[in-house]
């Protein structure tokens, strides 16, 4: 229900100020090719919960499925034309890194430092690790995707909205104009399988699709929490005026949304029906396995890291990949760009140690505990670390 009022807010917002990004109003499917009853008793939930759902075994994929949850009254948008329009109503202030935040509302950054009565931590993954948290309760994940020209003819029509399989491992469509937005494979940021994910997605575009061209391919990552619910609220029991949303769990424009109405009401004091369901501190009985075997993920990196056991020999390792190596005594990630060109870095994260696993999907060192990642070179991507990897191996070398 939160997710369908933020709908409505956004078509509120976006008339209201008759911003083009390309708003569309449109149905979202939740098929399966293989589990009709599971289908079946998604509309029965969403149906008492009072969501728009109906059961079809209609659509437009250029497959057959067993079944569909139809979702009426959804959209998508263009959501950077949307933010443009949004901020030239606003004072923002880029490319000044956030060093300290601290207790009495002082912001420190490197540029200066100012004060705030209320603060929100809006980092897709939340830096400050005490108090919080947020490195026990959160994880990431990849998934890969590609834009497809040239799918539709005379006799081929287009999607009639958004689809997404049941199946985590099953594929997501869309249009965008005169192309298919084509996605598949997800993993945890640092699991290194599937290290064929752009190929998977090219073969499956080339069976449902044989005479469109893959015109664009990309990721994302999503901050992903044990019970599915996003962390919205109060950053910490003893941060009164620190607030935190993250965990948007792949749902990002919708939650962002919500995040900003519930947040926006702590702030002024209104009260608000969904504050509970999101509560950051909430026990989580339903993601207690979750959050085990990310435990022991992050405790078996850890171990990795610390027993620093290389696994490659550097003769081994192919152009255009890479390995983990003994040099000099220590432990080193290593990718070959050339036949006489390598680049070291650490594989230990900056930001609390886990060992880095290396990418060859995206030529990427990515860490399995908290998502960090670092280009081949050593250069930081994505938080939550906040430094490279590459200049204390560098030190070392000379």
């Amino acid at each position: 229900m939160a997710n369908q009022m933020a709908i409505e807010k956004y078509e509120e917002i976006i008339n209201g100020n008759q911003i083009d990004c390309e708003f569309d109003i449109m149905p979202n499917y939740i098929y399966s090719k293989e589990n009709e009853f599971k289908i079946f008793k998604e509309v029965e939930a969403a149906k008492r919960l009072g969501l728009p759902a109906e059961y079809t075994k209609e659509t437009t994929l250029p497959f057959a499925v067993k079944a569909a949850v139809r979702f009426n009254h959804q959209a998508q948008f263009h959501p950077l034309k949307f933010l443009d329009a949004i901020a030239n109503k606003l004072t923002i202030y880029e490319h000044t890194r956030v060093t300290e935040v601290r207790d009495d509302g002082t912001i420190l950054t490197d540029q200066g430092s100012v004060k705030a009565k209320s603060t929100v931590i809006a980092t897709h993954y939340p830096f400050i690790n005490v108090p919080g948290y947020y490195f026990f309760k959160l994880h990431q994940e990849r998934y890969y995707l590609s834009a497809l020209e040239g799918c539709y003819s005379k006799h081929k029509a287009s999607l009639d909205g958004m689809y997404l399989d049941a199946d985590p491992q099953g594929y997501s469509l869309r249009n965008y104009k005169d192309y298919v937005i084509f996605g598949a494979v997800n993993h945890r940021s640092g699991e290194y399988k599937p290290k064929d994910a752009y190929q998977r997605i090219e073969d499956a575009a080339r069976r449902y699709y044989p005479e469109a061209k893959i015109k664009y391919i990309w990721s994302n990552q999503d901050c992903m929490t044990p019970d599915s619910i996003p962390y919205i609220g109060r950053y910490s029991a003893s941060t009164p005026n620190l607030y935190v949303a993250t965990g948007f769990n792949m749902w990002g424009m919708s939650t962002s949304m919500v995040s900003a109405m519930i947040i926006s009401d702590m702030i002024t004091g209104k009260k608000n029906e969904y504050r509970k369901v999101f509560y950051p501190r909430r026990l989580m009985l339903s993601g207690s396995r979750k959050l085990l075997q990310s435990a022991g993920i992050i405790t078996n990196s850890l171990i990795s890291e610390h027993l620093k056991i290389p696994r490659d020999n550097l003769k081994d390792i192919k152009v255009g990949q890479a390995g983990i190596v003994n040099r000099s005594g220590q432990k080193y990630g290593v990718y070959r760009e050339s036949e006489d060109r390598y680049y070291y870095i650490s594989t230990k994260c900056p930001h609390l140690g886990c060992s880095l696993e290396w990418n060859q999907n995206e030529l990427t060192w990515d860490c399995p505990c908290h998502g960090s990642r670092f280009d081949y070179r050593g250069r930081l991507i994505n938080n939550p670390a906040m430094r490279d990897v590459f200049d204390a191996c560098q030190r070392k070398k000379k």
